[in-house]
């Protein structure tokens, strides 16, 4: 699990690609080493991946054909750099919400509006079926960060960002177009999942009690 704290961005430094596979290896901050070993994982741009080799600060991962269709890290080249936050620990302060590292589509930036001190951005999801889990002041994860859903429209979401997070993070750099990681909060899916399930058997329970011509 991930709380959505970015705790740094990571530039990748090679790439081994194989037929729908590749290893990427990154330069991790040096302040995140500590304890980290073969096994461990690390979200990059929210997606969960698993260190398979340590070479001092040059951290290995392997990158399945699943995770290159569905996330935006096949598109990435050397020189790239990825937003990255090792798992939570129990007793860790929670500063986001909590996160699986499951990325479930991707957003493309459609809009950039830059204001003194704020900056909102606007995405339109790869994935319309998942907009009805996107709600207003609801959590989503963009790239690995717990932010806050501002407005919402049929098709597109937008979220207002403060300068700590856009130096902190690879959203600073966006531009139109860029696809980012998107990964809906599991709760509110839950919820939304719980109302159309009930709704659809009243529904049925209502139709079967009707007359029937």
């Amino acid at each position: 699990m991930f709380t959505g704290i970015v705790q740094g961005t990571a530039t990748l430094v090679s790439i081994d690609e194989k037929p729908n596979f590749r290893t990427h290896v990154i330069e991790m901050p040096d302040e995140m080493l500590p304890g980290l070993e073969t096994g461990a994982s690390v979200a990059h741009n929210g997606c969960c991946l698993t260190v398979t080799e340590i070479n001092g600060n040059h951290v290995s991962f392997d990158l399945m054909k699943e995770t290159l269709r569905i996330t935006n890290l096949g598109e990435l080249v050397v020189g790239d750099s990825v937003n990255v936050e090792r798992a939570a620990k129990f007793n860790d302060e929670i500063g986001g919400h909590l996160m699986s590292g499951h990325i479930m589509t991707t957003a493309e930036v459609a809009k950039i509006l830059t204001s003194e001190n704020n900056r909102q951005i606007w995405f339109k999801m790869r994935d319309k079926t998942l907009m009805k889990y996107i709600l207003h002041k609801g959590y989503i994860g963009i790239d690995g960060i717990s932010l806050t859903v501002g407005e919402v429209t049929a098709s597109r979401f937008c979220v207002h960002l403060i300068p700590e997070t856009l130096e902190r993070t690879t959203l600073g750099s966006k531009k139109l177009g860029n696809r980012i990681n998107i990964e809906i909060d599991p709760q509110t899916q839950a919820i939304v999942d719980t109302v159309e399930r009930v709704l659809a058997q009243r529904e049925a329970t209502l139709d079967a009690l009707l007359p029937k011509a």
